[in-house]
C-alpha cells in the first residue's frame, strides 16, 4: 500500500512539475528566439545576397551603356577599342563591387550589318562556360567596333561569385557556382 502511495505521490509530483513548467513563462522569449533565430538569420542572408547581386547587375549595366556611348560618339575610336582596353573601362567600375581586375568578366564587341543581325546572337550556359551564338550557330567573342555610322553590338558578361553557401544552389545558374551577370548595348554609332 505505501508502494501504490509512492507512486501515486511522485504522479502528482511529476504532473505538478510538467504543470508548473507548462505555466512558466519566463524563459518563453529565449525559446521563441532560438526557435526564430535560424529561418530569420536565413531570410535576411537571403535579402542581402540578392540586393548586392542586383546592385552589381545595375553597375555592370550602367557601365556598358558609359561604354557603349563612348564608342558611339566617337569618344573612344574604334582603333583604341582593344579588349584590354574595353575590359578596363568596364572593369573601373566594376571594381567598387568585385575582385581587382574583375576575373570572369567577357566581353564581345563587333559591328553587325542590320539591328536584325543583332537580335540574332545570342548565348547559352554550358557548364560552367558561355558560349555565344549567332542564329544558333556557336561564334567566339570578339572585340571589333565598326566606325561612324556603323550598327554595332557590346555584350559584357560577368560570372558573380555567391557569398553565401546555402544560396548558392538557388542563386547560381552555372555550374561552378557562380550566377551569370549579363549587360548589353545596341546602337549606330554617330558620324564624328
Amino acid at each position: 500500500m505505501d508502494r501504490h502511495r509512492d507512486r501515486k505521490n511522485r504522479r502528482a509530483k511529476g504532473a505538478g512539475l510538467f504543470a508548473r513548467f507548462m505555466a512558466d513563462r519566463e524563459g518563453v522569449t529565449v525559446i521563441e528566439f532560438a526557435v526564430l533565430a535560424l529561418p530569420f538569420a536565413l531570410l535576411v542572408f537571403a535579402i542581402l545576397e540578392s540586393c548586392v547581386s542586383f546592385a552589381a547587375q545595375e553597375v555592370m549595366a550602367n557601365a556598358t551603356d558609359d561604354v557603349a556611348r563612348q564608342l558611339r560618339t566617337g569618344e573612344l575610336s574604334s582603333a583604341d577599342a582593344t579588349e584590354t582596353k574595353v575590359k578596363q573601362l568596364i572593369c573601373d567600375q566594376l571594381q567598387l563591387i568585385v575582385a581587382k581586375d574583375c576575373p570572369g568578366l567577357m566581353v564581345d564587341l563587333r559591328e553587325v550589318g542590320t539591328f536584325q543581325q543583332a537580335a540574332r546572337l545570342g548565348f547559352r550556359i554550358n557548364g560552367s562556360q558561355i558560349q555565344l551564338t549567332d542564329g544558333g550557330a556557336d561564334t567566339n567573342p570578339v572585340v571589333l567596333a565598326g566606325g561612324e555610322m556603323s550598327k554595332n553590338v557590346l555584350r559584357v558578361f560577368y560570372k558573380w561569385p555567391v557569398m553565401t553557401d546555402f544560396m548558392a544552389k538557388t542563386m547560381s545558374n552555372m555550374s561552378d557556382g557562380t550566377t551569370l551577370h549579363f549587360a548589353s548595348a545596341i546602337w549606330q554609332s554617330e558620324p564624328f
